[in-house]
């Protein structure tokens, strides 16, 4: 995982996404999941890339398990993009880079 991508707990969350200045992009994901596994290293490259314009964080939904109710996560990985703590989009499934750029809008 990318040193760019925040790692966000119950403990951490409220108040890393109210605090982010740029959009932050939440990663929905489990250990057990294969297309999480797909997405991580595209998630790495955004982080990298995008760096300034956006910021990549993700959450275990399987150590984490309150968040991912609240934003009613049902399927993984899903990835929720929030500007001023609020949530502006949401991608659920496994994407090409292409394909998650162009429906981010980054």
């Amino acid at each position: 995982m990318s040193d760019k991508v925040v790692t966000l707990t119950e403990a951490t969350f409220d108040e890393v996404i109210s605090a982010s200045e740029e959009p932050i992009l939440v990663d929905f994901w489990a250990e057990w999941c294969g297309p999480c596994k797909m997405v991580a290293p595209i998630l790495d490259e955004i982080a990298e890339e995008q760096e300034g314009k956006v910021k990549i964080a993700k959450l275990n939904i399987d150590e984490h398990q309150s968040i991912p109710m609240r934003y009613n996560v049902m399927s993984i990985p899903s990835m929720l993009l929030f500007k001023d703590g609020e949530v502006t989009k949401t991608v659920v499934g496994a994407k090409s880079k292409a394909q998650l750029i162009e429906e981010l809008g980054l």
